[in-house]
């Protein structure tokens, strides 16, 4: 009896039907960008300082520039010149243009300091969750709380999400992240207050990573096996994609409401996956269903122009099993073998993620250009991609990703003594650092899928994304 492997070699390990399934699945990948690094953007903290009644109408009687209205009105430099201002009234007559505070001042004794009770004043044209519910001084821990809970949002989806993908099907579970991530994401940006907007990032957090990791399963237990590594790989390359689309879109819309709304609505196109893209014969196989998963191979054979074998009439799992079956977390730890590698691939998810998450936010290529800064990083990601394919199927996979994971390691530490004047050299070690932690996080990803039979594939991946998640949470954003 044929497995699902043996069949595709005869009706098409990577044809029409893969090819037109990868391209809707790698969608789904590039749009799950703006939840896992949006912060960038969407909680982007320009310049700021306390707003003073009667400081703009001093400044435009004076005629001065905003260097001068700064010099003369806002205290500094260093955490000051944000967070407190000068007690003084600026409405009052005889405050001159010239120096107005060194009549205010006696025996020479600085002036006395209070708290931005008038908010802030925010040097950008747009917009952000900081500028509009004014998350600096004593409330910046709330921008970092904002990211947290996408993190708590993955820690919490992982401990269920996972195994409805393995007990009810991976089309299924694909189809229910879609419609909540897209559903919450709109509620996000229209929410009234900080409170609202919070709890809708978490619940896109809930579910937003498990459909990024199920597509991720569908498409390589879909193609042949020599094609498995592949799809994997350039999977990730539409993440890169993403970055960059994301990138454009946040410049040309520096409001983060429309941004929201923007990078949110086309995944409700995402539902129309459920006439276009089947459910895994190798998962439904795996529950010994054969009669509906002999139904869908027949569908890919149609569509690759494929005929079948003529005395095919059912299928046998990749792995050999008698009854169905339903995962646990007991079966990450059940022998020797797979207890190890269920440890060693946990502690390189997490040390991956954590910093290919630190890395992707504060790069710093281009200075105070947050958008270039964000598109070029993107960039580095694609010769990753290329040295994965170019190394994986020659050398293996143990060497690639050790020195992966050592070149990373090594860029980051060294940027730490490379001087401030030597911005080419840091940029250089920041690069490298980038390019790394790419190859190893990708890595990572390929390795899940070729360690673990079938059936409890999605959910050892999920068991893997608790510990990451938990450990995140306290991982500071900044």
């Amino acid at each position: 009896m044929p497995t699902v492997d043996d069949i595709l070699e005869h009706i098409g390990e990577f044809n029409f039907f893969q090819k037109q399934t990868f391209f809707l699945l790698c969608l789904i990948s590039a749009a799950f960008t703006p939840i896992y690094v949006g912060i960038v953007f969407l909680g982007f903290t320009p310049d700021h300082r306390c707003r003073s009644p009667g400081v703009a109408e001093l400044s435009r009687r004076c005629g001065w520039s905003l260097a001068e209205e700064l010099n003369y009105t806002v205290p500094g430099p260093g955490p000051e010149s944000q967070c407190l201002r000068y007690e003084v009234d600026w409405n009052q007559s005889t405050l001159g243009c010239l120096d107005p505070l060194a009549s205010l001042a006696t025996n020479g004794s600085p002036l006395p300091l209070g708290p931005c009770e008038q908010g802030w004043v925010y040097d950008t044209p747009g917009s952000s969750i900081v500028t509009e519910f004014n998350l600096v001084c004593a409330d910046s821990w709330m921008l970092d709380l904002f990211q947290s809970a996408v993190n708590v949002g993955f820690f919490i989806g992982s401990m269920s999400i996972g195994y409805i993908a393995d007990r009810f099907g991976r089309k299924l579970c694909l189809l229910i992240t879609i419609l909540i991530n897209a559903s919450s994401g709109v509620l996000m940006a229209i929410s009234p207050n900080y409170t609202w907007m919070l709890i809708f990032r978490l619940i896109q957090g809930l579910v937003s990573k498990a459909g990024w990791l199920i597509g991720y399963i569908l498409i390589t237990e879909f193609v042949g096996l020599r094609y498995r590594r592949t799809v994997g790989i350039f999977y990730q390359v539409a993440f890169t994609i993403g970055l960059l689309v994301l990138a454009g879109v946040a410049y040309v819309l520096p409001h983060w409401r429309w941004l929201q709304f923007t990078v949110t609505l086309p995944n409700f196109c995402f539902l129309l996956y459920y006439w276009c893209v089947p459910e895994s014969p190798r998962w439904l196989i795996s529950q010994n269903k054969n009669a509906k998963a002999m139904k869908i191979i027949k569908h890919i054979a149609k569509k690759n122009g494929k005929p079948l074998p003529g005395s095919l009439q059912s299928l046998r799992p990749d792995e050999e099993v008698g009854e169905k079956l339903n995962p646990s977390f007991l079966d990450l730890v059940r022998t020797p073998q797979i207890r190890k590698h269920t440890l060693i691939l946990m502690y390189n998810w997490f040390t991956s993620s954590v910093l290919y998450q630190g890395l992707i936010m504060h790069m710093g290529l281009a200075g105070s250009n947050i958008y270039l800064d964000f598109f070029y990083s993107a960039l580095v990601e694609f010769p990753a991609a290329f040295l994965i394919i170019l190394t994986i199927d020659r050398i293996g996979r143990r060497y690639p990703w050790a020195v992966s994971n050592m070149v990373a390691g090594a860029a980051c530490l060294v940027s730490v003594f490379i001087p401030e004047d030597l911005h080419w050299l840091r940029v250089t070690a920041a690069c490298l650092g980038r390019m790394g932690i790419t190859m190893a996080y990708e890595m990572v990803c390929l390795v899940n899928a070729e360690l673990y039979p079938t059936f409890i594939r999605s959910g050892k991946n999920k068991e893997k994304m608790i510990y990451i998640e938990v450990k995140k949470l306290d991982t500071p954003l900044n």
